[in-house]
């Protein structure tokens, strides 16, 4: 089985075309994993160099995978920047710059959170295979690049495939098609990258995927307001938002930041849901508000934007998403299924997936 130093090894012998050296040297390769014979790593360019340094990727690329043990190669190319830092002053936001369509994709919803451990993913998961339930053809992004959880809660696992070195072949199931910079790491492995890396990953996962013809795309988008949701939805046609979060007032707060967000970037926010809104004791039966109750209701009305569901806190679907099969799937009858089946049929009745 190759080795990380053979690999090294072997781009040593490549010469980066704007300063001589070769391109390990140079400081050009960069995130490179070595595993069970699939080898991954990016070239970190100018992006002036685009051009120049394409030929540069595909000799890299055929030089490691003619090394003995390696059964597949992922080079990427990402682009850096040495401008200064941006003028932190208040400005008038960037008009976002010809968002584009994704091949075969009729529709692009984004879930977000102002901040993490609301469920957004739990969410995402449920709401792909629940669409998927009602006949949608659907897709699932996984661009939470820093805690990428999706292979997790859908139940797949393996490498994904890429038959020409440049179209990358997703993974199915419980009807979902599905990619994850999660298929592409370690599971304890950490994505060290700087925003430009993150931005090329994100628009090769969107572009380069063989995503077939989708009736929607569901992009779980990683908490915040950072370079994932800006370059979202100034690359791509994002049709629409939903935000997540759970009743109390902390995460009410970010919310409200994820929402204002969007809006100056000009995309729909199609609703609200709130996540952990109650919990029925299953001994006994009563109810408790765990997070308070309410919060949510009273922030869309107040934004003016729809509630489209109130989900429980329950066992079963935190069972369900550590399991691998959405509560969704696992439990279609249940009524923690039915509040994202009822999101599902409301997206699909007004025309928004």
């Amino acid at each position: 089985m190759a080795t990380r130093e053979a690999v090294l090894a072997e781009l040593k012998q490549i010469t980066d075309p704007a300063s001589g050296q070769d391109i390990v040297a140079a400081g050009i390769v960069r995130a490179l994993n070595v595993e069970g014979g699939a080898v991954r790593f990016v070239l970190e360019i100018d992006p002036a160099h685009a051009k120049v340094m394409e030929p540069v990727r595909a000799d890299a690329e055929a030089r490691v995978k003619a090394l003995d043990g390696i059964r597949s190669v992922s080079a990427m190319m990402t682009a850096h920047s040495d401008k200064a830092p941006p003028d932190l002053k208040p400005a008038k936001p960037a008009e976002p710059k010809g968002p584009q369509k994704v091949p075969g994709v009729d529709r692009i919803i984004a879930i977000a959170s102002g901040k993490g451990g609301v469920g957004k993913s739990t969410v995402s998961a449920n709401l792909a295979c629940a669409l998927a339930a009602e006949g949608r053809r659907v897709g699932l992004l996984d661009a939470d690049v820093y805690g990428p959880s999706q292979p997790r809660m859908l139940g797949v696992s393996g490498r994904p495939a890429s038959p020409d070195g440049k179209t990358i072949l997703p993974l199915r199931n419980h009807g979902v098609t599905m990619m994850s910079l999660g298929l592409m790491t370690n599971e304890n492995q950490a994505v060290v990258w700087r925003g430009p890396m993150l931005m090329g990953a994100l628009q090769q996962m969107m572009m380069q995927v063989q995503w077939g013809a989708l009736d929607v795309l569901v992009v779980d988008l990683p908490p915040g307001t950072g370079d994932v949701q800006l370059t979202l939805c100034q690359k791509f046609a994002v049709d629409g938002a939903i935000i997540v979060s759970t009743p109390q007032d902390v995460a009410l707060l970010d919310a409200r930041k994820a929402i204002d967000m969007f809006r100056q970037l000009n995309t729909p926010i199609l609703g609200m849901i709130e996540n952990m809104s109650t919990h029925i004791c299953s001994n006994c039966g009563h109810e408790e508000h765990v997070f308070g109750h309410g919060g949510v209701v009273a922030e869309a009305e107040k934004l003016g934007v729809p509630l489209l569901s109130e989900i429980p806190l329950h066992l079963d679907i935190r069972l369900a998403a550590d399991g691998g099969a959405p509560v969704v799937v696992s439990k279609p009858d249940s009524a923690q299924a039915e509040a994202f089946r009822h999101v599902a049929r409301n997206l699909i009745a007004k025309g928004q997936s």
